[in-house]
């Protein structure tokens, strides 16, 4: 049995494309993304799924894996599977939005931690809510679907199909959607805050000679603390739905690109 490069070429393209594609995906999206997780696990773990699923995806082009269409393929590829782990980033951010507009609240701006995973500094209540939304998502097994909607992916938006400006456009609104989810999951806890601010002016007002300021910020604190407990009460229930828009947002944007 004879084998020409051409062959070699198509079955190494069968799985050259998909790599660049699952591999961006790997390296934005949360969790597997995080800095915490060396990048040869990433690749290695993209380059598994791609073998495993090689044979549900279809047909790739037919061209010389050295030549600048390739090139343009392999980039294409990586674009795409960056927007498609920045939807699923903005997911975890509107918990860490709602950690730090709760912090900003009840007077906890100043508790300040390092963020390993982004690299940044962030409140410590935004930082608690990353950490519940990341075993949430884990327990609910978002990570599987995640999987499964991009090796769909190939067949809904196969190699070579290029980027609309709708799927762009889709990605910027998503932004929008993150911070009106964050607001929505955070506006207990705001209106309660603006309550007892409010209740101290009156009291100050009344009372001059009374310290409202060594009065105020305990009771702040402990309803602020109080705040959180409810709001975390209350995020599971809403966290199924969040995760369904996310998906939803993520066949937009394959359909949308297709």
């Amino acid at each position: 049995m004879d084998i020409t490069f051409a062959d070699i070429s198509r079955l190494l393209g069968q799985l050259w494309w998909p790599f660049f594609r699952v591999g961006a995906v790997f390296i934005s999206m949360p969790f597997f993304g995080d800095a915490l997780v060396p990048l040869w696990v990433r690749s290695l773990l993209a380059l598994s799924i791609v073998v495993i699923s090689a044979p549900l995806m279809p047909t790739m082009p037919a061209v010389d894996l050295f030549s600048l269409t390739s090139l343009f393929l392999a980039f294409e590829q990586a674009i795409w599977g960056l927007f498609f782990g920045l939807i699923l980033h903005l997911l975890f951010s509107i918990f860490t939005t709602l950690g730090q507009t709760i912090s900003m609240q009840m007077g906890l701006g100043m508790a300040i931690m390092n963020d390993p995973v982004n690299g940044l500094s962030v409140a410590i209540l935004g930082r608690l809510f990353l950490i519940f939304s990341t075993l949430l998502f884990l327990s609910l097994e978002g990570h599987l679907v995640v999987i499964d909607v991009l090796v769909q992916s190939f067949s809904i938006w196969p190699v070579g199909s290029g980027l609309t400006s709708a799927s762009l456009q889709g990605v910027v609104n998503i932004f929008g959607w993150m911070f009106a989810c964050a607001l929505a999951l955070a506006l207990p806890a705001i209106v309660s805050m603006l309550l007892a601010n409010i209740s101290f002016g009156v009291m100050n007002r009344a009372a001059p000679s009374l310290n409202v300021y060594a009065l105020g910020f305990p009771m702040t604190m402990l309803l602020g603390l109080f705040s959180v407990l409810i709001s975390i009460s209350g995020v599971p229930s809403r966290y199924t739905i969040l995760v369904n828009d996310t998906l939803r947002y993520l066949n937009l944007y394959i359909t949308g690109a297709g």
